[in-house]
């Protein structure tokens, strides 16, 4: 025989569990969430479909680059050095823009670094999302010594320049790959995270709902999971949105400088720091990477801030 109270008890945390706008005055129309409405919003906002259609094309040349060339982003031809300048009127050809100091296409290049600046930018995402998002709701939730202890780890971390330090642990492997650079940033980037997170609960554990919830008796993993993640996570969003675009640019300064990722993996931090040296008579080996560099920070930026202006009432 079914256990009635504690069927009843969660019915009635689920009935408290998100706070919906209240629609019940108007006949046949369904209660929404904040979710709800933001989604609602965002269909409408064409900065959301703009940089939605750029990421999806990113994501797409990331995922799929032989269906954008043919040609090879490493093999070199010395015959087509830099010298040789763009033929803009033969799209999608391998010397559609130009050729780099070595005689590789550029145009293969760019769809080719596409892959490393996208996977560093999610994968930090989403590594300073997971471990600062339960850093900060630990901290947030039981306050306490618990929450000033790990502030003070948090404000030891948040103290080192963000640059300055990933130029630091990166200098301890010899071998800087893709992971490597991810690692670097994560190790240094969860902080933001924290805070944004440890404030968000703050507000929410002190919500009627989570005191009903308590009183009904449920336990201290529902409790966070059930009733103040979900509640909690969208300054963590907005946040994390923005911040893939700022990983992306990191990624791509640290390259530039020799400190991150390096031949033979290509990047565009790896194709602007080699365009510096003909900049004064090849201009384009230059360009053409950092425009795709900032419209794919532009595009994430864009999003977030779509996302922003969705999730929080007062900028309606």
């Amino acid at each position: 025989m079914p256990d009635v109270t504690k069927t009843a008890t969660a019915a009635a945390e689920d009935a408290v569990a998100t706070p919906s706008v209240d629609v019940s005055g108007v006949k046949g129309e369904k209660a929404r969430s904040l979710w709800g409405d933001a989604w609602s919003d965002l269909r409408r906002n064409p900065y959301f479909i703009v940089s939605s259609v750029l990421i999806f094309f990113l994501l797409l040349i990331a995922a799929f680059p032989s269906l954008f060339t043919s040609a090879s982003p490493t093999t070199g031809d010395l015959v087509k050095h830099y010298v040789g300048k763009p033929e803009l009127g033969d799209i999608g050809s391998p010397g559609w823009l130009g050729y780099d100091i070595q005689g590789r296409s550029v145009y293969a290049r760019l769809i080719y670094g596409t892959r490393a600046s996208i996977i560093v930018g999610i994968c930090v995402t989403a590594i300073v999302t997971v471990v600062g998002g339960i850093t900060g709701m630990i901290a947030g939730y039981f306050g306490g010594w618990i929450d000033a202890l790990m502030s003070r780890v948090t404000d030891i971390f948040f103290g080192i320049p963000f640059l300055l330090g990933a130029m630091v642990v990166l200098q301890a492997f010899v071998e800087r790959t893709v992971w490597v650079v991810v690692f670097a940033l994560a190790f240094l980037g969860w902080t933001q995270m924290a805070r944004v997170m440890r404030g968000a609960v703050i507000t929410v554990k002190h919500a009627d709902y989570v005191h009903a919830a308590k009183a009904l008796g449920a336990g201290t993993s529902r409790i966070l999971f059930r009733h103040i993640l979900p509640n909690a996570m969208a300054p963590v969003i907005v946040v994390a949105t923005i911040a893939l675009g700022g990983y992306i640019s990191a990624e791509a300064t640290l390259s530039y400088l020799g400190l991150g990722l390096a031949s033979p993996t290509v990047s565009w931090g790896v194709d602007i720091s080699a365009g510096v040296q003909a900049i004064r008579t090849s201009q384009h080996i230059l360009l053409y990477p950092s425009i795709m560099l900032s419209l794919t920070v532009l595009a994430f930026i864009m999003l977030g801030e779509a996302v922003r202006n969705a999730l929080d009432p007062k900028l309606r």
